[in-house]
């Protein structure tokens, strides 16, 4: 397949065309215009020097709210209440959070994708969920909504269980709200264990373009 090298337009090639890693495009800045289109057709940035990398891999892990597990050593930490859960109370110490948790080994959330995320959690498409211990900000993940479609993009924590009691707290508002599913984008083993499994591209650009009406997060 061809590689697509973006300039300033605001453009994308069609997913049919990505190389069989997922990778759809190179190049392009990371504006809140290129952010929006992306992520409306399945692409997100994913990379760690430039030029960005933009992928729509085939399958696609999500997770349904209706498959979603609980181990019983969670749910007996949810029952201790020991943790306070907040909804977009402070997006930008999360993203930082995430950024530090994964930078010992490279992490892809580098400044210009922190600034980015931060402009779209501005006009209200990219959302936090922050975990709380003590009044310390101890876990937590953020994500960027489109139509019925929560994108996961990552998690922290700094206490057992923080992101998980954090993830949980998601999932039943996601079901709450009237959303299809979280999109994990590529596979992981933690999220598997919560029941996420794999679509195929085409599924999921459908769901992705379903119109739906959702509650506020």
């Amino acid at each position: 397949m061809p590689v697509f090298y973006l300039n300033d337009e605001i453009w994308f090639p069609d997913p049919e065309h990505a190389e069989p890693d997922g990778l759809v495009a190179v190049g392009g800045r990371l504006t809140r215009e290129r952010l929006m289109q992306a992520y409306s057709k399945g692409i997100f940035p994913w990379y760690s020097q430039e030029p960005v990398l933009w992928f729509n891999p085939d399958p696609r892990m999500v997770l349904f709210p209706g498959n979603f597990k609980v181990s019983k050593s969670l749910k007996k930490t949810i029952r201790k209440n020991i943790f306070q859960v907040t909804w977009n109370m402070c997006f930008e110490d999360v993203i930082y959070s995430c950024a530090r948790t994964h930078q010992h080994k490279g992490t892809w959330i580098t400044p210009d994708i922190i600034n980015a995320y931060i402009d779209l959690h501005n006009i209200g498409m990219a959302k936090s969920v922050e975990c709380w211990y003590e009044g310390e900000l101890v876990g937590g993940l953020y994500g960027v909504i489109v139509g019925g479609v929560f994108c996961g993009e990552s998690m922290f924590h700094k206490v057992k269980d923080a992101s998980k009691v954090a993830l949980v707290h998601l999932m039943r508002r996601l079901e709450e709200c009237g959303y299809i599913l979280l999109d994990a984008q590529v596979y992981t083993k933690h999220l598997a264990s919560f029941g996420a499994g794999f679509i195929s591209r085409d599924e999921y650009l459908k769901i992705l373009q379903m119109p739906i009406s959702v509650k506020e997060l």
